[in-house]
């Protein structure tokens, strides 16, 4: 069995609204190994950017609470640390790109200021060796002119340039772990090509684990090596990518995956293009039993008011269904 470097264990997250408790993720269990990329996907609202945010305790509380659960890294709870241990490993051995980096650096700094900032909370280097590494920093990232972009202000550059930074910044302290939340939103492809490609040639230089959130399946498909499919806060399948790409098995994965334009339906008509109906359930609002049968083709009278369990189906592959 691969080494955990990231242990989740019956996370369980809510908030607090109009006198009601409000369940965002329900009991999620999940391991990071070292050195891959696993990929977190779903729709919007499906409680993705929740739970990664929970790995961390940013989870603003309240109306946020982490209700129960174990998050285990380097064989420490991150739930039971105090609020200073947990400072001296954000950003140091877990980083985190955040989804937006229109709003996520600091507009009245300049992108030196703000990856010195983090290299000096972290690191013994002096101010001169942390702008140095700044600048080594943005060129991994493979930012042209480095040295001009380290006194620019977040408004000078492009979105693909500033989540470059972003990157950057999350990279300079050699973090074990690396969140990554939509890291492609809001860029155009080839950005988004440049973005993944770099990603993954971190992955390989550094054995780094990442951690990708997402709703797009082309970016699952192009990076990672395992996947879980979330819905109403919960995992409803998970496995290899080859496993959901190949043979998926929960309705909803099914639709996903449906929903997908090909060469066919660009080539032929996009009226055949399939969508799944109704959307994701508000959290006053998740239904009895699978919370997908209001929207499953294939539910079941069972599927109504049982919930099932998330069950292996082979070694690699699990899911939460009634029809297997």
């Amino acid at each position: 069995m691969p080494t955990p470097e990231l242990l989740v264990k019956n996370l369980k997250v809510s908030f607090a609204a109009l006198k009601k408790e409000l369940i965002a993720v329900r009991g999620i269990s999940y391991q990071l190994n070292q050195g891959e990329i696993l990929a977190l996907v779903g729709e919007s609202g499906c409680g993705k950017t929740v739970s990664a945010l929970s790995i961390l305790r940013l989870i603003q509380e309240p109306p946020g609470k982490i209700v129960s659960g174990e998050i285990f890294f380097a064989g420490k709870d991150l739930l039971k640390l105090k609020k200073k241990e947990l400072q001296d490993l954000r950003g140091k051995d877990i980083a985190m790109i955040f989804q937006d980096p229109m709003t996520s650096l600091n507009p009245v700094l300049t992108i030196g200021e703000q990856i010195i900032e983090t290299l000096l909370r972290h690191t013994s280097l002096s101010r001169k060796k942390a702008r140095e590494k700044s600048f080594r920093l943005l060129e991994q990232v493979e930012i042209p002119s480095p040295k001009q972009k380290l006194d620019q202000y977040p408004h000078q550059l492009s979105g693909g340039m500033r989540q470059r930074v972003m990157i950057a910044m999350a990279l300079s302290c050699s973090p074990r772990i690396l969140i990554a939340d939509e890291p492609t939103t809001a860029l155009d492809v080839l950005i988004q090509a440049q973005i993944l490609s770099l990603l993954k040639k971190i992955k390989n230089d550094t054995q780094m684990s990442i951690l990708l959130i997402t709703h797009d399946l082309g970016v699952v498909a192009e990076v990672a090596e395992r996947a879980m499919v979330m819905y109403a806060g919960e995992i409803v399948e998970s496995g290899s990518v080859n496993d959901l790409f190949r043979s998926p098995l929960h309705p909803y994965t099914m639709g996903l995956m449906e929903s997908i334009p090909t060469l066919e339906t660009t080539q032929q008509k996009l009226s055949k293009l399939k969508e799944i109906s109704g959307t994701v359930p508000s959290l006053s609002q998740v239904p009895f039993g699978c919370p997908f049968h209001p929207r499953c083709s294939e539910a079941e009278t069972r599927c109504k008011t049982d919930k099932p369990k998330l069950k292996k189906i082979s070694q690699t592959h699990s899911v939460s269904c009634w029809l297997h």
